[in-house]
């Protein structure tokens, strides 16, 4: 099944379309054929009646004269049957008997019955032209000249079924008559498809397609655009509203996605200004009460403060530290990962502490300082905590994959999540402000993109930052 509407809605028209056209097709099929079988009844009473007549005509003529009349009628040529008299019936290889044939047969041999009598000995039977034989001495048709039967009897390059008709006259006196239905009887099988009709199908079918896939096109065009001003908003580029255009369902979408992004912009904005605002308003009461502690006399007092102080001081920075390192206002550019990994491996490669496997296939789309920090704080908790880093680069058509694995005592199982958490760290001696981890992922998220973990067997841990690539 197509990922795509345009590929599923052309599949799914595709299916209908065949199989509307199929069952149209066998129905008209099924009346061609009846109507076929109506005509070739029609035919075949009308050839008996001929039949019948020349029967008639060489029973009125006297015995002597019935070999002068068929000898001119050969040497004439261009009759519609070859006749011939015999003494005994001919002995030849039928045919296999359908259903068309042995509707002929039957009105043959029921107009014969009628108009000749109903005592008389009639055989109808269909003969291949290469078993057709035309006298007592077995005579082929090719054996014969062309103006004998060839005409009457053959129709190059089809050599379709021959009729042939031996009627009893006297004893030891057999007329025999060969002939073709007229066409379009002359095969006598059913007939399929007409090349016509066929193309008839593949032509609507193929208008019908293009003018879909061009009507799905047009409307999944708003949509495509919503998408991808959507993917840029959630890297935190500043988009455009989008327009609202086509059907009246996209743009309610449009409308509704505009008044989400209105919304969500005036809150990042309010959001900066807020931690403006802290920033400012908690730096100056701490600068003040720092000085103020200098002017204590007791220095137990006063070095108590001054811890408290900055412990305060500390989470205030962490704090914001968090918030700047997630929050970069950058625009969506096209980044060399391959470039971004070797400078910040490269003051470990000399000392051997990372090492770096596969290669980056392709620019990514994003925030470039932000994706530095990301990937800088994984190989620099791998650094710090497992002593050495082993970077494996996964890349394809859908995705960028790194694989950051470290040496150290890894993470207990209960914890995998927990530290990403602000200021979570395992032991309570770990120095920093323990938000690597939790501005790692927050990058990745702002991407797409998500950070996992995983203790290895043999030992130590491995992060994993996978990134979705911008599908156009």
């Amino acid at each position: 099944m197509p990922r795509s509407l345009l590929g599923r809605m052309l599949l799914l028209t595709l299916l209908v379309v065949l199989i509307a056209q199929g069952l149209s097709s066998l129905i008209w099929l099924a009346q061609l054929r009846a109507s076929q079988v109506q005509g070739l009844r029609a035919s075949a009473n009308s050839l008996a009646h001929s039949m019948s007549a020349s029967v008639s005509y060489f029973r009125s003529l006297p015995v002597a004269y019935r070999p002068m009349v068929l000898d001119q009628l050969r040497s004439m040529g261009g009759t519609r049957f070859f006749v011939s008299l015999n003494d005994k019936p001919l002995d030849m290889s039928v045919l296999p008997v359908t259903s068309r044939k042995q509707a002929v047969i039957e009105v043959v041999s029921e107009v014969l019955h009628e108009r000749l009598g109903q005592g008389m000995e009639i055989s109808v039977e269909f003969v291949s032209p290469d078993d057709l034989r035309i006298f007592n001495s077995g005579l082929k048709l090719d054996e014969l000249p062309r103006s004998w039967a060839h005409y009457a009897l053959t129709l190059e390059p089809l050599n379709p079924p021959v009729l042939v008709t031996q009627i009893r006259l006297d004893e030891g006196e057999w007329l025999y008559i060969a002939s073709l239905l007229p066409e379009p009887y002359t095969g006598l099988e059913p007939q399929g498809l007409p090349r016509q009709q066929i193309g008839f199908i593949v032509l609507t079918t193929a208008l019908l397609l293009l003018f879909i896939g061009l009507l799905v096109h047009w409307q999944s065009l708003p949509l495509k655009r919503l998408a991808r001003t959507a993917r840029e908003m959630s890297l935190g580029a500043d988009v455009p509203p989008v327009a609202e255009a086509g059907g009246s369902e996209v743009v309610e979408v449009g409308r509704a996605f505009n008044a989400m992004r209105e919304r969500i912009s005036r809150y990042l904005t309010e959001r900066s200004q807020l931690f403006s605002a802290i920033s400012h308003d908690l730096r100056t009461p701490i600068t003040r009460l720092r000085l103020r502690v200098e002017l204590l006399e007791d220095e137990a007092l006063q070095a108590k403060f001054s811890r408290d102080l900055d412990e305060l001081e500390l989470l205030v920075k962490g704090a914001l530290q968090c918030v700047k390192d997630t929050d970069i206002h950058e625009n969506i550019e096209p980044v060399d990962l391959n470039q971004v990994l070797e400078i910040l491996a490269e003051p470990y490669l000399r000392d051997g502490r990372v090492t770096v496997e596969g290669k980056v296939l392709a620019p990514y789309q994003g925030k470039p300082l932000a994706l530095r920090r990301c990937i800088g704080n994984l190989i620099d908790n791998a650094i710090k905590y497992g002593e050495r880093a082993h970077l494996r680069i996964i890349d394809g058509p859908e995705a960028f994959v790194l694989q950051v694995d470290d040496q150290g005592p890894g993470v207990p199982e209960q914890r995998l999540e927990q530290v990403f958490e602000p200021h979570f760290r395992l032991a309570a001696q770990q120095q920093g402000y323990g938000l690597g981890l939790g501005i790692a992922r927050n990058i990745a998220h702002s991407h797409g993109g998500e950070v996992s973990l995983l203790n290895l067997r043999e030992g130590g841990l491995r992060v994993t930052l996978c990134l979705p690539r911008l599908m156009e």
